[in-house]
C-alpha cells in the first residue's frame, strides 16, 4: 500500500499533484478536513472502498464503497471512522487502478 500525504489547500486556491493509485491500495491520513480527491481517467466505472474497522456492539460497520464513474471524479471525507486502529489511517482499495489517480486535500 502506498501512503498518501494530505495537501494543505490555501484560501488562494491549489493545483494538486496527484499519484496513481496504487494497486494493493492506498493509505490516507483521516481528520475531519481532509478529502480524498479520486480521478478516474478511464472508460469504465471504478469502485473506491475505504475500509470502516469499527463494530457497533458485536457487528461489523459496513465499508464505505463508491463508484467514480468513467472520466469522472469523486471527493470522499476522510473522517475518523476510516481511521485503522494499527495504522491511524484509512485503507483505501480500487477496482481498477489504471487511469486512476488520488490525492488528498486540506481544506481549509
Amino acid at each position: 500500500m502506498a501512503l498518501l500525504a494530505a495537501q494543505q489547500l490555501p484560501l488562494s486556491g491549489l493545483q494538486a499533484t496527484y499519484a496513481s493509485a496504487a494497486v494493493g491500495g492506498d493509505l490516507a491520513p483521516v481528520g475531519e478536513k481532509l478529502v480524498l480527491h479520486v480521478r478516474n481517467g478511464s472508460g469504465s466505472t471504478v469502485t473506491v472502498t475505504a475500509a470502516t474497522p469499527g463494530t457497533v456492539g458485536d457487528l461489523a460497520v459496513a465499508d464505505a464503497i463508491q463508484a467514480v464513474p468513467a472520466a469522472g471524479s469523486v471527493f470522499i471525507p476522510l473522517k475518523s471512522v476510516f481511521r485503522d486502529p494499527m495504522t491511524g489511517r484509512a485503507s483505501i482499495t480500487y477496482s481498477a487502478v489504471t487511469t486512476v489517480t488520488v490525492a488528498v486535500l486540506q481544506l481549509p
